[in-house]
């Protein structure tokens, strides 16, 4: 009888991400960022033709891509190695060499939007003010650029262009909680949203005619709605909402005069339809549970891609008038099937002060478990663990471990009050949640006390060391991924775009100082006894190696067991396969060295 290896971590990390994708005007070619070839470039697919090729050999992430209308060039904007510093490059659609278009080293070049005549290129940048950013209109036939908005009281972002230029979006980031969207006619800026004294935000927007803007704001409430904005006669109006949803992703189909609209259930998305004529809502079926991009395209077919937790990234088409959708790629995890994998529980518990938590829990199989649960604090704080794939996650369940991720408050999805119960509460409310977590699993039989490991990145990183440095007594082991270790000096050594919002995020190092001093895990150092393997990337322009160099210097001085791992080649995370893999492989020894 034949037998069969047991499933390595390469079987599940082999499966590819998906970044980006955009299609030209006639549907005929699909460009899309991906790393199946271990490293990020872009590939294509002649549809209806489904085997894909390579365009790039850069081997670097994309920030960005649009398709000239003409089909003649498309736009990328790639970084280097994880710095974040995206430079526009022009691609011929046969790919190869990069031609630099709007670069400037030490920079970010965002949001790459092309004019519909493909003779003008909008974009956000840094290069000429690192605080608050420029918007631009760089004319390619001639090289002439022109500064179209000048941020001045927060970080300013170009959204949109209009049909015929008339006039631009743009959106002032203040936080992931207050992000308020403008309309700039001449010289004129003009607010989407009514004056407010209370923050909110506007978190996509769509232009349907030169005159008529539809958006999504929780303006004047908890969770999210459709809006619309006439500009004409400069007049708001809501448009739909659904109760205990949040709007996400809006798009419009000009060819049957609808919006598509994606929205978070909970921890899975739904899409819908929205007639803009008849104000009909219908709810369509979704070939995955978490979408990430929606296209449509002039023809009124839809593109999306997405995952679901045993499913990995892939594109889907859905053609005009059809309700079956098209599987464009086939990624999928080597030699196993869907039923391999797991699926996680959604789990609710109450929390020290009541309030409801929502988790995911990941169970793994009976025939295989080690009875070890770990608790996997999410990164952000403002996001949310959701049913998205999770190659890392399905990989630690086929070594036995049952993984733990609530979506503790501060997260996404839940309501804007939800999601500010971070903001100036990173070291409590946050880490008595994920506590309490432990002992809803302890209470039901879900975990062993003396049986738990903690491994969280960003946001995680920095709770899986202050949970470590508060409660030790709860865990086994360690893993930290880039997370923040002193609070005073992260504050100072974010992107200097970021230092307005951080303030309200974690606080002010003068007059928060005694909170950020009982919030930074640095505080706990001789708390933190258990084993700890910390990683870090060299070029991380967000959490700086620093972070993790000096909490790694100390323990080590004290005699503490911390093995430490940095990556040259990467930032805030990793996007190399050949990393992951070294990295996971060595987080799996490391657990199983402390079972």
């Amino acid at each position: 009888m034949v037998t069969y290896k047991k499933p390595d971590v390469e079987q599940f990390l082999r499966a590819y991400t998906i970044q980006d994708f955009v299609l030209n005007n006639d549907e005929s070619q699909l460009i899309f960022s991906t790393n199946i070839s271990g490293n990020f470039n872009l590939w294509g697919l002649d549809l209806p033709n489904q085997f894909p090729y390579p365009l790039t050999f850069n081997d670097q992430s994309c920030q960005g891509l649009c398709y000239d209308k003409d089909g003649k060039f498309i736009i990328a904007a790639f970084d280097n190695n994880g710095d974040e510093n995206s430079q526009l490059y022009m691609i011929t659609p046969e790919g190869g060499q990069l031609n630099p278009i709007r670069t400037s080293e030490g920079h970010q070049h965002l949001v790459p939007t092309l004019s519909e005549d493909g003779n003008r290129l909008y974009y956000t940048s840094n290069k000429d003010d690192s605080t608050y950013l420029k918007s631009y209109c760089y004319h390619i036939d001639t090289g002439i650029e022109e500064t179209l908005i000048s941020g001045d009281d927060g970080p300013t972002y170009l959204f949109d262009v209009s049909p015929n230029e008339k006039s631009f979006l743009f959106l002032k980031l203040f936080s992931p909680t207050h992000m308020l969207a403008y309309v700039k006619i001449n010289e004129e800026l003009i607010s989407l949203t009514p004056e407010s004294s209370e923050q909110h935000t506007v978190t996509d927007v769509v232009y349907t005619s030169e005159s008529d803007i539809y958006f999504i704001t929780n303006c004047g409430e908890d969770f999210s709605y459709i809006a619309k904005f006439n500009i004409e006669d400069k007049e708001f109006s809501k448009v739909v909402s659904l109760q205990g949803e949040i709007f996400k992703m809006i798009k419009y189909d000009k060819k049957q005069h609808l919006l598509y609209i994606v929205s978070e259930r909970g921890v899975e998305d739904q899409l819908y339809s929205f007639g803009i004529e008849t104000a009909k809502l219908t709810e369509l079926k979704s070939p995955v549970g978490v979408i990430n991009k929606l296209e449509v395209t002039k023809q009124g077919n839809v593109y999306l891609v997405g995952t679901s937790a045993t499913k990995p990234s892939n594109i889907y088409r859905k053609k005009i008038n059809e309700q079956c959708w098209d599987k464009l790629t086939n990624n999928r995890i080597l030699g196993m099937n869907e039923e391999q994998l797991v699926d996680p529980e959604v789990i609710s518990y109450p929390s020290f002060d009541g309030m409801e938590i929502e988790a995911l829990y990941f169970k793994a199989n009976s025939s295989i478990s080690n009875d070890h649960v770990i608790l996997w604090p999410h990164g952000g704080p403002q996001y949310a663990e959701r049913k998205n794939y999770d190659g890392v996650f399905q990989y630690l369940l086929s070594e036995g471990y049952s993984i733990f991720a609530p979506n503790f408050r501060g997260s996404t999805g839940y309501g804007l009050a939800f999601t500010k119960m971070v903001e100036g509460d990173w070291g409590k409310g946050p880490r008595l949640d994920n506590i309490e977590g432990l002992e809803f699993l302890f209470r039901n039989g879900l975990a062993d006390r003396e049986k738990v490991f903690l491994m969280g990145g960003s946001f995680g990183g920095y709770m899986s060391l202050l949970l470590h440095g508060r409660h030790p007594e709860y865990f086994k082991a360690i893993v930290d991924i880039c997370g923040p270790s002193d609070l005073f000096s992260f504050i100072e050594t974010v992107p200097e775009h970021w230092k307005q919002m951080v303030t309200q995020i974690v606080g002010h190092p003068e007059k928060d100082k005694e909170k950020l001093i009982e919030y930074s895990p640095i505080t706990y150092l001789e708390n933190m006894s258990k084993p700890m393997l910390v990683i870090q990337g060299a070029n991380d322009p967000r959490v700086v190696k620093e972070e993790s160099d000096q909490i790694v210097a100390i323990l080590t001085e004290k005699g503490r067991d911390v093995e430490y791992i940095v990556l040259d080649d990467e930032g805030h995370g990793l996007t190399k396969k050949d990393n992951e893999l070294k990295i996971y492989s060595a987080v799996n020894e490391f657990f199983t060295k402390h079972l």
